[in-house]
């Protein structure tokens, strides 16, 4: 965090795959070059068990500045995911998490063990029920699907963020009376993906900035890794749609992502 102490802004990445062999041997740097454009934390969501130690190594290395979560990827769920959400549970306890995730549905790659994927999610929406704990929730082409299955649960107090938000103005609406938070990074900069005209309507009292690195790196990088210093292009495009202040931005986005993650 010293390194930002300085910076007149500072931005909070809510959700970055910093193990990911597309970074290995370049993190260093890259938290260094982030720190400099004013990018002061990055909270880690795990995919499976094949990514605990690249994600462990870092929030060793980076106290109080890599952040973990952890949970099963939609993505990554298969006929064993019993084992795997097993392995969640033990971690769980450790009490070192921030947040459950990145857990969801995904309908646009495989639909093969899409009942699977539902079961492992609202196992683990209980689990971070019993932990007190928000959810990073994946929903490609499945937005309207992970409301309905949030709601049938009838959790007490239910809390997360909707992890690159893609659905309708409707749902946005409808995510936040649920006590959710929806999360902004690089579509935000696509030319004609719309989002823009849907974020211009909801207060920034209810979003928070994430890259999603390596993937979705925003304009005029589009197709190229996303770096963790990226985020400030995403946090600039949100203040040009809202119609104010970087800092502003960087305020209220990252209030918000510490309230959400306690941290």
């Amino acid at each position: 965090m010293e390194s930002c102490y300085f910076c007149r802004v500072q931005l909070i990445d809510t959700h970055i795959h910093l193990y990911a062999d597309e970074y290995e041997g370049k993190q260093a740097q890259l938290i260094a070059d982030a720190q400099l454009a004013g990018i002061c934390q990055f909270l880690l969501p795990n995919i499976d068990a094949t990514s605990l130690d690249g994600l462990h190594r870092l929030v060793h290395d980076y106290p109080g500045i890599c952040i973990p979560m952890m949970g099963l990827h939609p993505c990554y769920v298969k006929e064993d995911f019993n084992t795997e959400l097993e392995k969640v549970r033990s971690l769980l306890a450790d009490g070192i998490y921030k947040a459950v995730g990145e857990i969801g549905l995904d309908k646009y790659w495989d639909l093969k063990y899409l009942p699977q994927q539902e079961e492992a999610l609202r196992i683990q929406l209980q689990l971070a029920e019993s932990y007190n704990l928000p959810v990073a929730l994946h929903t490609r082409n499945a937005t309207r699907e992970t409301i309905e299955l949030i709601k049938a649960l009838s959790l007490t107090k239910p809390k997360g963020v909707f992890h690159c938000f893609g659905g309708t103005l409707e749902e946005a609406r409808e995510i936040i009376e649920m006590g959710f938070y929806l999360g902004i990074g690089g579509v935000l900069t696509f030319k004609n993906s719309g989002l823009d005209a849907i974020i211009k309507e909801i207060p920034l009292e209810y979003l928070v900035l994430e890259t999603d690195g390596p993937y979705l790196a925003p304009a005029p990088h589009r197709g190229k890794r996303n770096d963790p210093a990226m985020l400030r292009l995403s946090a600039e495009k949100l203040a040009e749609v809202k119609g104010t202040s970087l800092e502003e931005v960087a305020a209220l986005t990252s209030a918000n992502a510490r309230k959400l993650f306690g941290i």
